[in-house]
Parts: C-alpha cells; sequence; structure tokens
C-alpha cells in the first residue's frame, strides 16, 4: 500500500501492539492531540511486515489529523493499522486483544471501522473499552457502518466540484469509479439515481458484477480504470493511486473520491494543475465517516451528523474558489487550512 509521505510534525505517540496468542500484530499512531483525543479508524490488511503497516498507519494518522481539523471535530487525528494474519483466525480474540490496547492507551485514541473492518468488530472492541464509535444505534444517537455518510459527503463534493470546475450538475457525465466497497457501492448508487453513467473497477468480481447488473455500470478492468474516458474519477479503493504515470494517462477533468492519500506523493497535485485536472483533496471529501463516528462518541444524534456533513459542499467550492484566486493546487490550499486550524488548537492548549 502506498500512501504520500508525512507533511507535518512526528507523531504524539505510536504503539507497537502484538498477541501471538490472538493473532494481534500491528500499530496505534497518533499523529495530533492538539484538538482532543486523536481518533481514525482501525484498518485490517495485508501487509508483508510491520515496517509497512507503521508507514501506513503515520500516513494514515496524519490525514485523519487534516481531515478531522478542516471538519471542525474537536479530535487529533489517529489510525491503528493491524496485519491480517494468514489464514483462519479468531477475530473476536483479536479485536479484544486490540481493544485491551486501546483501553490501555486512557482516551488518548478513539477507533472506529476502516478497511477490512466491521461493525461486529467494533462490537467486540467494545467489550473491553469506551473508546470505541461505529456501533449499532441506540436511543435515536447517531451510530453504525459510517460508510454511508462517508459515501454521502463525497457524492457532495463531487457535485459541488463539477458545478465549479465543469458548470454543470452530474446528470448525465460519466464517473469512472475505482473501488465498490462499501463506499463506493453506496456512491454509484447516488451517481446513478443523479442520472450519472457509471464505469467501475474492482478486483471482486462478484461484488463488481453484481453493482454493474443494478446500474448498467460499464465494467473495465481494474488496470484500465484510472485511463478509460470520464468525465470525472472518483478513486474509492486503496491510497496511493494517483502517481506521475497514472496521471499522465488520466482523461478525467476532475478528480474526486472516498480513498485515503489519493497522491502517491505532493508533489502529483502540481501534475494535477498542469494538466488542468481539478482535484479534490481526499480528506476534504471523505469527512463524512469520522463526521458520524464523532458524533456517536460524543452522544450527538444523526440530525448531527447531517448537518455536518451537509457543510462539506459549501468548503469544497470554498476551497476550490480560493485555489483558483490564488492560483495553486487545491491540495496545497487545504493544507495550510488544516494547519491552521491545528496550529490554533495547540496554542489554545498551551495557553
Amino acid at each position: 500500500m502506498v500512501s504520500r509521505p508525512a507533511r507535518m510534525t512526528p507523531p504524539v505517540e505510536c504503539v507497537r501492539l502484538f498477541d501471538a496468542a490472538a493473532g494481534l500484530d500491528g500499530v496505534i499512531a497518533i499523529h495530533s492531540t492538539a484538538l482532543g483525543p486523536g481518533a481514525g479508524g482501525c484498518r485490517l490488511w495485508h501487509y508483508d511486515d510491520v515496517d509497512g503497516a507503521l508507514a501506513d498507519a503515520l500516513r494514515l494518522a496524519e490525514g485523519m489529523s487534516y481531515k478531522n481539523a478542516l471538519a471542525g471535530l474537536p479530535f487529533g487525528g489517529a489510525k491503528a493499522v493491524l496485519r491480517r494474519p494468514a489464514g483462519s483466525f479468531d477475530r473476536t480474540a483479536l479485536f479484544r486483544a486490540f481493544g485491551r490496547a486501546v483501553e490501555a492507551l486512557g482516551g488518548l485514541y478513539v477507533t472506529a471501522e476502516d478497511v477490512g473492518t466491521t461493525v461486529a468488530d467494533m462490537q467486540d472492541i467494545a467489550g473491553v473499552t469506551r473508546h470505541v464509535a461505529g456501533l449499532p444505534p441506540a436511543g435515536g444517537r447517531a451510530g453504525g457502518d459510517p460508510s454511508p455518510w462517508t459515501a454521502r459527503g463525497v457524492f457532495d463534493a463531487m457535485q459541488a466540484a463539477a458545478a465549479h470546475t465543469l458548470g454543470r450538475d452530474l446528470t448525465g457525465l460519466t464517473v469512472a469509479v475505482q473501488g465498490t466497497g462499501n463506499v463506493g457501492a453506496d456512491l454509484c448508487r447516488r451517481l446513478a439515481d443523479a442520472g450519472a453513467r457509471l464505469v467501475i473497477a474492482d478486483p471482486n468480481p462478484a461484488r463488481r458484477d453484481r453493482l454493474a447488473a443494478i446500474h448498467g455500470a460499464e465494467v473495465v478492468h481494474v488496470d484500465d480504470i484510472l485511463r478509460v474516458e470520464a468525465d470525472i474519477l472518483a478513486p474509492c479503493a486503496l491510497g496511493g493511486a494517483l502517481n506521475a504515470e497514472s496521471v499522465g494517462g488520466l482523461k478525467a477533468r476532475l478528480v474526486c473520491g472516498a480513498a485515503n492519500n489519493q497522491l502517491a506523493e505532493p508533489a502529483v497535485a502540481e501534475l494535477l494543475m498542469a494538466r488542468g485536472i481539478a482535484y479534490v483533496p481526499d480528506y476534504v471529501a471523505n469527512a463524512g465517516g469520522i463526521i458520524s463516528v464523532s458524533a456517536e462518541y460524543l452522544g450527538e444524534d444523526e440530525a448531527e451528523v447531517a448537518a455536518r456533513v451537509a457543510k462539506i459542499a459549501p468548503r469544497v467550492t470554498a476551497l476550490l474558489d480560493r485555489a483558483a484566486q490564488e492560483g495553486r493546487s487545491p491540495a496545497v490550499v487545504a493544507d495550510e487550512m488544516a494547519e491552521e486550524v491545528i496550529a490554533a488548537g495547540a496554542q489554545r492548549a498551551a495557553a
């Protein structure tokens, strides 16, 4: 897995996770607590070694700091990355062991779902710590799988960016969606309902073909999705899809998707700009999930979630306006905006 290099300060804390009996092997990276406890999901994935898991955790944690800051949430940035055991394993034992590690941090880190983890996993974690969200909703409060909120925010961001960049709504536009997991599939549904034409790719043929049958989408190989004729590219898989080579072959005029760390390195933002391709930074567009998670943890209801997610589209418009006026990449401008929020939080905490 490839993610962008770190840009800011060293992490507040990195916790090595290992419990051979439970199959636990990974790391918790807490990047910033300037705005509050570090919040970010728990990812379970196939990593070759713990060094790869650590590198991804650090980059993802930093991205969460930026995402939470721009979303106006009272949380810093963090991420847990776990190596998926080979063969069969006891998920309950693994996630209860992980939960004990979260509990030992005393509230410094709040976890939730991410790639490879589920609501059921969060329930196992909740058996040993209260510092977890993404649990089934109860008593009218926010909760449950946050992926629909992520998809909703990305869809709203894409609508706003299409209006700003292409001067039109999504009706009749071709959107190439890379990845049709929980978020990608929900985004495809929203796009189809809006009248967009879909081109999709996913390494899971059954999942991909089922979605294509429902929405009449064109299916292409995963190696070809970045080069298809499309108005908009929506990266919704793993990070690092946009690099010097892939950007050179893009035919889309706008990139807006749900994947974290879409740029293989920061310089790719300038390559997009040089080619006249508009880019909505991933952490601006995909904040819906962490907005839901934070509302659940704070005891808020879904109305609060909806109100915060509704701010994503105007935030995208304001960001693209500022970037255009200054002649700079939206990625650079968004980073600066997030860093200003984080720095102000650090000053308040030190006062």
